[in-house]
């Protein structure tokens, strides 16, 4: 969330963010209701006030024994005590009110992010990697793993229902291996690998931004106060909250997996061939708290986006970067940045890792702060990325590795973590 100092100092500012990022929030309204909130406010005090000047005159017709005085004092007490409690629901209520209207303020993007509407208004920055030239037909990811005996969909949907799937063979011992690369490879940089829970409590979501707006893409426990997440992110958001970290620790690297889950509600009818968009899969998150500083942000938010490009390169997989414009990078973020792999079965990159910087828009939801060197105490900044997402990353994987004898080969990279094996189906 925004700082609302912030928000009544710039209206125009938070119009604009709202307009760039397609959010229908009404400034006018919200601050509207601020100074009905503060109007209220300032009303109760001074009644408080009133109250205190009362009981002091209650004591001091006492000592001089003024009966009359006294009583007149205790009933106009007793008035406002009245008054108040009249007036304290209302005064909730509308901080209430403005709560949830906060919490659906966008963060103000940086003028560096292309202004656009949706995914295809943003801008390729730069590629790597060359797109693989087959001299035979190639073969779609599904086919191939259903060639290779490496997924079963129709048993998982008769277990679990549509956009459901089961890993076989090489193809599990492949996520695993996938998920252990990026695991090994970011705590070689200094990032703590956390293993953290699918399950959180509402707060979590509301601190990381997933509520209340994207409530509709979370499954919920009912009656337990806990929803299962989409990404490490929540939880990690979740453990610090209301805390003051020091100085000291910052930054905070974390590279976190926790098996996620979505809803994926409206795409009826959208990807529904293969293991793209389905309901479980697993994820290791890249995520960095930070000292409140845009350089030092700017610098991190690079620094998450040259980490997976090392990871994909690796993977020897094509892959272009492209700098998501704001109609399409989400209330809460800064800036972003989409890593999108080469699948040649639909001749286009598709998105797999996705780098966002936040600055202090989560730590306020979050109430996550720090006690700089002069011992102030800040807000946070936060950033997260993709390391590795699977079963998504293997259709880019399976694709573009495969042979002219329907074999598919396997990066080096990953051979040590499948036992030196170097070809799936040879």
């Amino acid at each position: 969330m925004l700082d609302l100092g912030f928000i009544r100092s710039n209206p125009d500012v938070v119009k604009r963010a709202a307009q760039l990022k397609n959010n229908s929030l009404d400034v006018d309204a919200l601050l509207a209701l601020d100074q009905r909130v503060v109007a209220l406010q300032r009303d109760v005090e001074e009644t408080r006030a009133r109250q205190n000047q009362l009981s002091k005159g209650i004591q001091q017709a006492a000592r001089e024994k003024n009966t009359e005085l006294r009583n007149d004092l205790i009933a106009e007490g007793k008035k406002l005590a009245e008054y108040i409690k009249a007036r304290e629901p209302e005064l909730n209520e509308l901080i209430e009110e403005r709560y949830n209207i906060l919490l659906t303020v966008p963060n103000i993007p940086d003028p560096s992010a292309p202004i656009g509407k949706d995914e295809n208004d943003n801008v390729p920055i730069r590629h790597w990697g060359e797109k693989p030239n087959f001299e035979f037909t190639p073969m779609d990811h599904y086919d191939l793993m259903l060639k290779h005996n490496l997924v079963d969909i129709e048993r998982a949907v008769k277990v679990a229902g549509s956009r459901s799937y089961v890993l076989r063979g090489d193809a599990a011992r492949l996520e695993l291996a996938l998920i252990s690369f990026a695991m090994d490879s970011m705590a070689k940089k200094g990032f703590t690998p956390l293993i953290v829970p699918s399950m959180a409590r509402d707060f979590s979501f509301v601190g990381s931004g997933q509520f209340p707006k994207g409530r509709d893409q979370v499954y919920e426990i009912k009656d337990q106060d806990l929803f299962l997440v989409g990404t490490a992110e929540v939880p990690i958001t979740g453990m610090y909250k209301d805390e003051i970290l020091k100085n000291e620790e910052l930054p905070m690297k974390f590279v976190g997996y926790s098996p996620c889950y979505r809803q994926e509600a409206g795409t009826y009818g959208k990807d529904t061939r293969g293991v793209f968009r389905i309901h479980q899969f697993n994820k290791v998150e890249q995520f960095i708290f930070c000292k409140a500083d845009h350089e030092e942000s700017l610098f991190w938010f690079e620094q998450l986006i040259h980490n997976a490009e090392e990871l994909v390169q690796a993977l020897e997989l094509p892959y272009r970067v492209v700098n998501v414009c704001t109609g399409d990078m989400g209330d809460g973020k800064v800036g972003m940045y989409d890593l999108e792999c080469w699948v040649p079965s639909e001749n286009r990159y598709r998105e797999t890792h996705s780098c966002s910087y936040l600055h202090d828009w989560q730590a306020r939801r979050a109430n996550l702060r720090y006690r700089d060197e002069e011992g102030h105490v800040k807000f946070v900044h936060t950033l997260n990325n993709t390391a590795i997402a699977s079963p998504r990353i293997l259709i880019p994987l399976i694709e573009n590795h495969q042979q002219p004898d329907g074999s598919i080969r396997l990066p080096e990279a990953l051979r040590p973590y499948m036992g030196g094996q170097e070809y799936i189906g040879r």
